[in-house]
């Protein structure tokens, strides 16, 4: 699955949200719906704002069953942003 990280407060764990669109049964039209998973990051490299990938895995704890796989892409940081 991938998600952006939402939350790195946490020592090698990393809050992931997954977003996903899903068709109403009444209205027809696609709703977008979320889930927050908890993953494990090992080296701590992810930041908010991330897009990951995530596997699931073994229980590493009472809330993680996810392992952060890659990083695919980082955000543009606010010092490297050219202003034109």
């Amino acid at each position: 699955m991938v998600g952006e990280v939402v939350s790195n407060k946490m020592t090698k764990t990393v809050s992931v949200r997954v977003d996903r669109l899903m068709k109403h049964a009444k209205y027809k039209r696609y709703v977008r719906r979320s889930r927050t998973f908890m993953a494990h990051d090992e080296k701590g490299t992810c930041q908010i704002g991330d897009r990951v990938k995530i596997i699931e895995s073994r229980p590493l704890s009472r809330h993680k069953r996810w392992r952060v796989m890659s990083v695919l892409e980082r955000p543009e940081s606010q010092e490297t942003r050219r202003i034109t």
